[in-house]
């Protein structure tokens, strides 16, 4: 049930960190892959790989935050594969923004829309011609899109669009027997966000009392997951969002203190980025 071959999948952002993993395990399966990746020498990187592991691969340099762009990739798609099975909405990032809401900027405001809200429109409205019956569509999420984070006010409210979105679009889809879901991991070890360089030193130690299963997200987590909601393991799931989070989400303010004993009133003297 995780045999892609004959299949053909599309990943955004698929240059690097999850969308690269998403990329890599479907080719794996036997799909062919296309990757929309903007940055050139991730692009050469990944069309390295791909081809070198035997996969049918079309890796394209394309900004999904543009519509003349995507439509561009779309062709090229039609032309080669004839169409898609699997859409992968993986571009989203917080753009190192995080300040109060107050003081965010109209070309942040836009910044933040074009990355993480208007490349997910983009790239789904004009693969939906293309996807077959019995396609899939999925959007990465964010943990961020079921709870509330101070400072990147936007980002959160885009992720949580991105819930709005997959249940409403799997509604019109249904009739076409196309599912759409989205994955919505925790804090994930990517180039985009190098945690465990983040996390002080003298404060490593701690991390497997941060996350009920003991440790931060790795791009894999999100690739498994993705291969599960695309094949027909997942033929009846459709308009939900997997939570990716290690149990962090069920945890809600409870964390294990050093003796390992559960409180969800920690003695705060500081945090483990030591910012």
């Amino acid at each position: 049930m995780l045999d892609f071959t004959g299949k053909t999948v599309l990943v955004t952002g698929g240059g690097a960190g999850i969308g690269r993993a998403i990329a890599e395990a479907f080719g794996r399966t036997g799909a062919s892959v296309v990757v929309a990746e903007l940055d050139a020498g991730r692009v050469a990187d990944t069309r390295a790989a791909l081809e070198g592991a035997g996969v049918d691969a079309l890796v394209s340099q394309t900004d999904v935050r543009d519509r003349a762009a995507v439509d561009a990739l779309m062709e090229q798609v039609k032309a080669r594969f004839g169409g898609l099975d699997v859409l992968v909405n993986n571009v989203g990032d917080f753009l190192g923004i995080a300040k109060p809401f107050q003081y965010v900027t109209d070309e942040e405001l836009d910044a933040l829309y074009a990355t993480n809200m208007k490349s997910v429109f983009l790239t789904t409205r004009a693969a939906i011609p293309l996807l077959r019956s019995g396609g899939s569509i999925i959007s990465i999420s964010s943990i961020e899109a079921f709870r509330g984070i101070p400072n990147t006010t936007v980002y959160s409210t885009f992720k949580h669009g991105i819930t709005g979105f997959t249940r409403s679009l799997s509604l019109e889809l249904g009739p076409q027997n196309i599912r759409v879901n989205a994955i919505a991991p925790e804090t994930t070890e990517t180039p985009q966000v190098p945690v465990h360089g983040l996390v002080a030193e003298e404060h490593k130690h701690h991390i497997d009392r941060w996350i009920p299963l003991g440790r931060f997200g790795k791009p894999e987590d999100a690739a498994g997951a993705a291969l599960f909601l695309a094949s027909d393991l997942a033929g009846w799931i459709t308009g939900t969002t997997i939570n990716l989070d290690g149990g962090a989400l069920a945890a809600g303010g409870w964390y294990r203190d050093p003796k390992g004993l559960w409180t969800n009133v920690p003695v705060v003297t500081g945090n483990g980025f030591n910012f």
